[in-house]
């Protein structure tokens, strides 16, 4: 059995000692986007320096997600995976593992809280980097809770983009069931979830804010609340960083904010009852269909929260063809 975690937690424990960081576009230049390839994982490099690991093997956690992810500068916005009890809140410790998709309800099956396993079959597209842009496509097979069939298929397309203030991993799914149809549920915990560093918090004395597309802040006033992007960001040495999370307009449906102070945010198109209270949402999809999301995370770093300009780069993101 691989040990994919121990192995993880020695190598991020190395990682932050080994060169500078180089701040995308300070050359004028478009950073290199660059991918290293390891048992169990993928690490994203910009200008030879690793901003982020997509981990698509871990036996403590069976599905993929993206750890210890930094802006540019070398910052890390996202919670520390496993949390550090000097330092982390350690509630959801093999769950809120960083930036991730996953659903708490797909026919009947639990992959959020990995009740059941969403298995890494192959890189369908080997990963590719140049100067402002990296790829790679992943075949990814969900089972069901036994871990004896098929539920479906996940083909998923990242792209990783330079943009300013940061970058952009981009994710397009589309999902095919396997011989039977295939339902997405009604809960809080389904589509693209973050947990972001301790110090941006909002909860945290000095901590950050949640910001959405409807000027709307915290989660007193965003949770449940459908929008088009939410930023959950900060102030850590002197930078405003963070991420923001942009929902493709192509979706079937505007995605409700599960938006807390504790430092979490999903953004959920299926949540309807769990959100409004209203019917619940099912979404059905027959064998032989395809069904498709698109999101976005930005993880940006700027001298000041009105440097960022987030509209703008939703604009693009939103005009881009899956």
């Amino acid at each position: 059995m691989r040990r994919t975690s121990k192995l993880l937690a020695c190598l991020f424990a190395v990682f932050p000692l080994i060169s500078q960081p180089i701040r995308a576009g300070e050359s004028g230049s478009l950073p290199l986007i660059q991918f290293q390839e390891r048992d169990g994982a993928l690490g994203i490099l910009l200008n030879q320096t690793e901003v982020a690991t997509y981990v698509y093997r871990d036996e403590l956690v069976s599905r993929p997600y993206f750890a210890h992810v930094k802006t540019p500068g070398g910052i890390q916005v996202t919670r520390n995976y496993p949390p550090r009890k000097e330092s982390d809140a350690t509630d959801h410790p093999g769950i809120h593992t960083g930036i991730w998709l996953s659903f708490g309800d797909l026919s009947g099956h639990d992959y959020w809280r990995l009740k059941a396993k969403t298995e890494h079959v192959r890189f369908a597209v080997k990963p590719q980097g140049e100067a402002g842009l990296g790829t790679f496509t992943v075949l990814n097979r969900y089972l069901s809770t036994d871990g004896k069939t098929s539920v479906c298929d996940e083909l998923c397309h990242y792209q990783i983009k330079s943009v300013a203030h940061g970058y952009l991993i981009e994710m397009s799914s589309e999902f095919r069931p396997g011989a039977n149809e295939l339902v997405f549920g009604d809960q809080e915990e389904m589509g693209v979830g973050i947990r972001v560093a301790t110090p941006l918090a909002v909860d945290r004395k000095q901590g950050g804010r949640i910001l959405d597309s409807a000027a709307r802040k915290n989660g007193k006033e965003i949770w449940g609340q459908t929008a088009e992007w939410c930023d959950y960001a900060g102030t850590i040495d002197g930078k405003w960083v963070g991420l923001t999370v942009l929902t493709g307009p192509e979706n079937f449906r505007p995605c409700w904010c599960h938006a807390r102070d504790y430092g979490f945010l999903a953004m959920n198109p299926f949540g309807r009852q769990a959100f409004t209270k209203e019917a619940p949402s099912r979404i059905a999809i027959k064998p032989g269909e395809v069904f498709r999301l698109r999101y976005g995370v930005v993880i940006h770093e700027s001298a000041a929260e009105a440097d960022y300009g987030v509209q703008a780069i939703y604009q693009e993101f939103a005009k881009a063809k899956p």
